[in-house]
């Protein structure tokens, strides 16, 4: 009871030297403000930057290979060979799709066009894409074999064009001078926004049309899809194989699967994580170092004060005890603030960029436990020399 009774009276005196300074209070405050609210803000917007990538990259299928292709009269990977060894490996590959691309501007009437990606594709890509359907239907097996000319367009392009997708379908539009018939519209994928060049801005064709549109017999791109992503490396050997045997060049193929592209971005973003929080640590180290200068003047200043006590036989720890509590009072409510203005200014910073970026409740808990422990190890230093001074020359001090 002694021992707590001490303790809480240290505290009050700790609350009552704070609140008798308020100015050189807030300043020592204010480097731990400034320092916490900088590992929680800079700590979580990369995180919420990261989780962003990662959600675009599994929107664009994290299960997915991309092959590109430099095809000339003499070597090319015709459509059916790439068709029979999808079909041969069909334990590793999912789905297939050729893409073709198309100069992309869509007319209605002679008033309206606007600029997308157009593409031709196969049966298989909605579903590599995870697109559902706001109206309409995907195109299918049938459109590739008789070359019709059907489109699936973005949910942007149809409300530029037509005010709404309801609208938009069975309406035709003309792709080069080529007129098409508008049998789907793809669900909205952005949420928060619908822009030129967006998530929404596209229509799609069969790659067989896309190839008689713009004189390309043999596709020089394809997306592949595997069964699972812990068979992405396999499927990545399996098609470099494969094309090792038409192509003698490896300059002349090219074969990425998304898994190991966004591996590599997210070894890229850790490093990135880990200067910014050294960055951070350091701009809490300096405010550690505010603390102990705030205290050691405090010390200096109350130099009469600590030789009355001691004259009046307060023992070396008490004097000790208040000086640390002090400082530990000091440097947690600066961090308690600091972790406060961290949690409404993440959030905010990630509505301007776009994506969201809540407080990182680890980067909170290690913040706080940081401004904590500096208040301890940075008024130790101070509370020792406050405990060791000789009270006949603490009296004698003016």
């Amino acid at each position: 009871m002694e021992v707590v009774k001490i303790m809480l009276q240290s505290f009050k005196l700790a609350i009552k030297s704070i609140i008798a300074n308020k100015m050189r209070s807030f300043l020592t405050m204010l480097g731990l403000i400034i320092g916490v609210s900088a590992v929680v803000i800079l700590v979580s917007v990369m995180m919420g930057y990261m989780n962003n990538m990662v959600k675009s990259f599994m929107d664009m299928g994290a299960n997915t290979i991309s092959v590109s292709l430099v095809n000339s009269p003499a070597r090319q990977a015709s459509i059916d060979q790439m068709y029979d060894f999808f079909n041969e490996n069909r334990n590793v590959f999912s789905e297939m799709s050729p893409q073709v691309g198309v100069s992309g501007t869509i007319k209605v009437g002679t008033t309206k066009s606007t600029s997308t990606t157009v593409s031709g594709v196969s049966e298989y890509y909605s579903k590599m894409k995870n697109y559902k359907l706001e109206k309409g239907r995907n195109l299918s097996y049938a459109d590739m074999i008789s070359r019709q000319k059907v489109v699936v367009i973005g949910y942007y392009v149809a409300l530029k064009l037509f005010g709404s997708p309801k609208e938009a379908l069975g309406q035709i539009i003309k792709i080069n001078g080529s007129a098409f018939t508008v049998v789907g519209v793809v669900e909205r994928q952005d949420k928060k926004q619908l822009s030129a060049r967006g998530n929404d801005d596209f229509a799609l064709m069969p790659y067989s049309t896309a190839g008689q549109l713009n004189g390309t017999s043999v596709p020089d791109t394809y997306t592949f899809a595997t069964v699972d992503t812990k068979v992405s490396d396999k499927a990545v050997t399996l098609l470099k194989d494969f094309l090792k045997t038409i192509y003698t060049q490896k300059e002349t193929y090219f074969v990425e699967s998304m898994s190991q592209m966004l591996s590599e971005i997210n070894v890229q973003l850790a490093l990135m994580s880990t200067i910014i929080g050294a960055i951070a640590g350091i701009s809490l180290l300096v405010a550690g170092v505010g603390v102990m200068n705030i205290m050691l003047v405090s010390v200096t200043e109350r130099t009469r004060e600590i030789g009355i006590r001691k004259a009046l036989g307060a023992r070396k720890g008490v004097i000790m005890q208040q000086f640390v509590i002090e400082a530990l009072v000091t440097s947690t409510l600066g961090g308690s603030v600091g972790i406060l203005l961290g949690c409404v200014v993440s959030p905010t910073i990630g509505n301007i960029m776009g994506m969201s970026s809540p407080a990182n409740f680890n980067a909170v808990l290690i913040s706080f436990s940081v401004s904590v422990a500096i208040g301890l190890i940075f008024g130790y230093m101070p509370a020792m020399r406050a405990a060791s001074l000789n009270p006949i020359d603490a009296l004698r001090s003016e």
